[in-house]
């Protein structure tokens, strides 16, 4: 878990007492508190940019160590960091079908775009410009050259920016390497299939069952770092590369996700899918023109009474990704004298990962069919024609849903390259008085192609087919000349399709874009000690820091035609592009003062006040200035008992999604209530506009569990605003030597708060709430009153809802203890509980509690109450270490709002708590070789099942990002240093 040198014995030192790690560490420093001299070297803590001459923060602050990285296996840093009790599975690049291909952090499930990510203290760039891309990718970090992850949960918008409400992610770089570092890491996961349950469910549909034990998924990691010193000492240049190839895992491959699961009647795990059928669903959805409806599938060349027949889409879809990355960049620095060191920072990532989900078709897209259609057979005119009292030269209303399983499934090829490049110079000014000037570039270009999708306009000309003068089928846009290419689509008989109609109807879609970010930022940080800033009865003075921050971002998204128009059959509406930028312009400053030294009851007593100031372009919003600040105490009552407190106001505008992004129909994962065995009453449901024939019919479930959602950004956004709270002791028993554990409690709340409400939260107020406003935000079907079919929709655009509020206690406890000859055990707990996690999306209407619940909707993945990582480190006298890690994750109910009381219920799937135990070790085989080997997730514990589990976050029936969804991961890797 820890290494040996000073740096991480000086990082141990600080994150046992609580205080975080400093972001720029010298190895001199601690040489000369070891040595006894009576001063150190000031350094800069994270989340500060006073340098001080201790550790201490009144922000709580977590470290992972490059060691940590290489105990858990993991290739893909956000894997890592899903892991930590503080943070929440968001946009994760592999193990989500409807994922953008980035990896982001979302730190108290307040979202990424609240979460500030860094490398070396600066911003990355934004992670992609499709929806859901706004935080920072951390694919761009190259695991190799990182010396530690430090996590800072107390908010620091004062000293960052407005981006930085939840707190910061602080990736510090090895940049001062010198010799030859070669790594291999292999991994691959290894899994029993011994789902009873789901196996009966798969069985009884008649779908395939996996083998019993299935190896796949491998991973190869590869990293070489260079480095070297000046020839006066004075520089060092560091250089990397790294390459990353993980494989595909396809959901046949585990039981529990060998197709759609979904719960009946009474409460059973069923293998549920969609009507969208290989066969073809022809049906008016109850509106045939003389009243009688009909619901068929083909069989043969005839039409046969549809028996709730479902499709399996679950086995082609992607568990993991397929997905390859490399990086290479560099870091340097020089000091020309004590006054100016120059450095830079360069990076370069190219990540391309593929999603792949069941093949496209007709999705109930076209509503008519002419009667007198030669490729159907009399008795298939008869069933839909001719028994309703309509003649070859009719039309008669039907919804067809055919699955295009002769074209393969649909893939989404993602692609993202970025670069960084940061220049800038630092030094001394005087013995009291520093400063740093950067330039910081950043830039993430996007490619996406989307394969194998139908294109909606051709389904409907390759289904309106008549007879030429041949007597021959021919599409009606052949004869008219308004489109000659058009080749018929025979979906009316078994075999009927041909490869020409298949190339007639496929599309292919393309979109591309960019992000670009410019910062430029400078500080002078000064120590008054010697001006005289100085409260009597202390030894230090006043620190401070003054300084200037310019950003500008930008972003644009340009989608083909094929995306803008919403004419591919399974792309869930139109794909609208985005343009826009902003520039932001700060003055920050900082204080740091020593109130009390040395006194009865406090040892240590001082005071630290932040403020920024930020002026920001953007046209239309209502507040283009904001103010940002903080006040902090740091109490230490003796060498045992140290106290901490802060509050921060921060204030975050709107992104260029956020502000500019053009409404389009999205896909939302829900369960209609008003339709079968409905849970809001018949009125409830008229206000949303169902009709009293349609209120409780089937037609209103979509059997896929997905739903029209209209989206888009609000030029006319405010600002919302958080105040943050944080309470903190730190125990340091002389008693018990060796032992060191903080409390941290928080409180956010975040006023005006900028998100969409959620299309299912919408039709709450509306049939709950009785409020108007949003029952004006629903479309329903006039005919069947759906939400699922053609345009029929529910308007989800971005507002400043009312509010929302989190809460909760941290835990970081560390124990050491010497085993004499046989070396040393270390222990270390970090937990955090949950006391809150509250959403008011409309004032003067129910809040929404999502501590301890999950839904597809609402809450989203599982918000447990607890969440822990425990970990033991045996450092052997024998250079090998052996480290054990429990990580548990609580159980979470079902969130379920009763319609009459309005009050929070446990719905009927809870998912039960899971503990998950790691083993791995490290030997130092030889003075230049290190083995590394390990399993997570040693006892193959099956992750816990969703229905219909929402895409983005859930994926092959559970929540990925959130459980170990695969089995077990066995990791090894070797590195090789001179």
């Amino acid at each position: 878990m820890y290494t040996n040198s000073k740096i991480a014995k000086a990082v141990r030192i600080a994150m046992m007492c609580g205080a975080g790690a400093a972001a720029t560490i010298s190895t001199q420093a601690f040489s000369a508190e070891e040595n006894g001299a009576e001063s150190v070297e000031r350094i800069e803590v994270t989340g500060s940019r006073i340098k001080r001459a201790n550790i201490q923060s009144t922000s709580p602050v977590t470290t992972i160590t490059a060691a940590d990285i290489k105990v858990t296996g993991v290739t893909r840093v956000e894997d890592l960091l899903n892991d930590m009790p503080a943070i929440f599975a968001d946009q994760t690049s592999g193990v989500a079908n409807g994922a953008t291909g980035t990896a982001t952090v979302d730190l108290r499930n307040l979202g990424a775009i609240r979460t500030l990510t860094l490398m070396n203290g600066r911003r990355l760039p934004s992670g992609s410009p499709a929806a859901g891309g706004s935080g920072a990718d951390v694919n761009q970090i190259p695991a190799a050259l990182v010396e530690r992850i430090e996590v800072l949960t107390g908010g620091a918008s004062a000293t960052y920016g407005s981006d930085a409400i939840a707190g910061v992610v602080n990736f510090i770089m090895k940049d001062d390497f010198e010799g030859f570092q070669f790594e291999y890491q292999k991994s691959l996961y290894q899994h029993n299939n011994d789902h009873d349950d789901m196996q009966r469910a798969v069985a009884a549909s008649g779908f395939d069952l996996p083998e019993s034990n299935v190896t796949d998924g491998d991973s190869n990691d590869f990293s070489i770092v260079i480095g070297g010193n000046t020839a006066d000492g004075n520089g060092n240049v560091t250089l990397y590369a790294t390459y990353r190839d993980i494989k595909a895992i396809t959901q046949d491959n585990r039981d529990y996700s060998a197709c759609a699961m979904n719960i009946d009647g009474t409460g059973q795990r069923i293998c549920g899918g969609s009507s969208t059928l290989p066969q073809g669903r022809f049906t008016d959805f109850g509106g045939a023109n003389d009243g009688v409806g009909f619901d068929y599938i083909v069989q043969g060349n005839d039409f046969v009474q549809r028996q709730g027949e479902l499709y399996n889409y679950g086995p082609l879809n992607y568990f993991q990704r397929p997905d390859k990355r490399k990086t290479f960049g560099g870091f340097a620095h020089y000091e020309i004298n004590e006054h100016v060191e120059v450095y830079t920072e360069a990076s370069y990532m190219d990540d391309r990962s593929v999603a792949q989900i069941a093949p496209s078709g007709a999705f109930f897209v076209t509503d008519s069919l002419n009667c007198d259609n030669p490729l159907m057979s009399a008795q298939q005119f008869d069933a839909v024609c001719g028994s309703h009292g309509l003649t070859a030269s009719d039309s008669q209303t039907v919804y067809i849903g055919r699955r295009n399983v002769e074209g393969g499934p649909r893939q989404d090829d993602l692609r993202h390259t970025s670069s960084r490049f940061v220049l800038g110079a630092r030094g001394d000014i005087d013995d009291n008085w520093s400063y740093d000037a950067s330039m910081n570039f950043g830039s993430v270009a996007y490619l996406q192609t989307y394969r194998n999708e139908l294109s909606i306009t051709n389904i409907g000309r390759a289904l309106n087919v008549v007879k030429d003068e041949d007597g021959s089928p021919v599409c009606q846009s052949v004869l008219d000349g308004s489109d000659p290419s058009c080749v018929p689509w025979n979906v009316f008989q078994e075999g009927g399709v041909t490869q020409d109609s298949l190339d007639y109807l496929v599309r292919s879609l393309y979109s591309r874009g960019d992000t670009k970010s410019t910062q430029l930022t400078a500080f002078v940080s000064g120590d008054l000690t010697d001006a005289g800033f100085i409260i009597p009865g202390t030894t230090s003075g006043a620190g401070v820091v003054f300084g200037y921050e310019y950003r500008k971002e930008s972003l644009n998204l340009e989608p083909d035609d094929g995306f803008t128009s919403g004419d591919g059959a399974g792309q869930g509406g139109p794909t609208a592009g985005v343009s826009g930028e902003y520039t932001v312009t700060d003055l920050f400053t900082e204080l740091n003062l020593p109130l009390l030294e040395d006194a009865e009851f406090a040892k240590e007593l001082g005071v630290e006040l932040a403020y920024r100031y930020s002026d920001y372009s953007t046209e239309g919003t209502t507040d283009k200035s904001t103010d940002t600040y903080k006040a902090a105490v740091n109490w230490a009552v003796n060498d045992d008992v140290r106290f901490r407190a802060s509050y921060q106001r921060a204030v975050r505008t709107g992104n260029i999604r956020e502000l500019f992004a053009p409404n389009s129909i999205g896909l939302f994962n829900w369960v209609d209530p008003c339709g079968t065995n409905p849970t809001l009453s018949a009125e409830q449901c008229a206000r949303t506009g169902v009709t009293a024939a349609n209120y409780g019919s089937a037609n209103l479930i979509s059997p896929a569990g997905q739903y029209n959602s209209v989206g888009g950004g609000n030029i006319d956004l405010k600002p919302e605003k958080s105040d943050t709270i944080s309470l903190g002791i730190i125990l340091s028993p002389s008693f018990a030597e060796g032992l060191d554990i903080t409390f941290d409690y928080f409180n956010i709340q975040i006023e005006d708060a900028i998100q969409a409400k959620g299309a299912a939260i919408v039709h709450n107020e509306c049939a709950i709430d009785n409020l108007q406003s949003s029952c004006d935000l629903i479309n329903r079907n006039p005919n069947s009153s759906a939400l699922w079919v053609g345009q029929d929709s529910i308007v989800d655009t971005n507002a400043n809802i009312g509010f929302i509020e989190t809460s909760g206690i941290d835990i970081d406890a560390s124990y050491e203890y010497s085993l004499n000859d046989m070396g040393d055990l270390r222990f270390n707990l970090v937990g955090t509980y949950l006391m809150q996690l509250d959403t008011q999306n409309t004032p003067g209407i129910a809040t929404d509690s999502c501590e301890g619940y999950w839904d597809r909707a609402v809450c989203g993945s599982s918000s447990p109450k607890w969440r822990s990582n425990l970990r033991a480190a045996w450092i052997t006298p024998w250079d090998a270490t052996i480290t054990a890690t429990w990580r548990y994750f609580g159980e979470v109910d079902e969130f379920t709002r009763n319609s009459d009381t309005n009050s929070i219920e446990a719905g009927p799937t809870t998912l039960s708590a899971q503990s998950y135990i790691d083993l791995a070790g490290t030997w130092e085989a030889a003075d230049h070789v290190t083995l590394r080997f390990g399993i997570n997730n040693i006892l193959d514990r099956n992750p816990p099942l969703v229905p219909n589990a929402p895409s983005g976050s859930g994926n092959g029936n559970t929540f990925p990002g959130a459980y170990d969804a695969l089995g077990r991961l066995i990791h090894a890797g070797v590195t090789l240093s001179f």
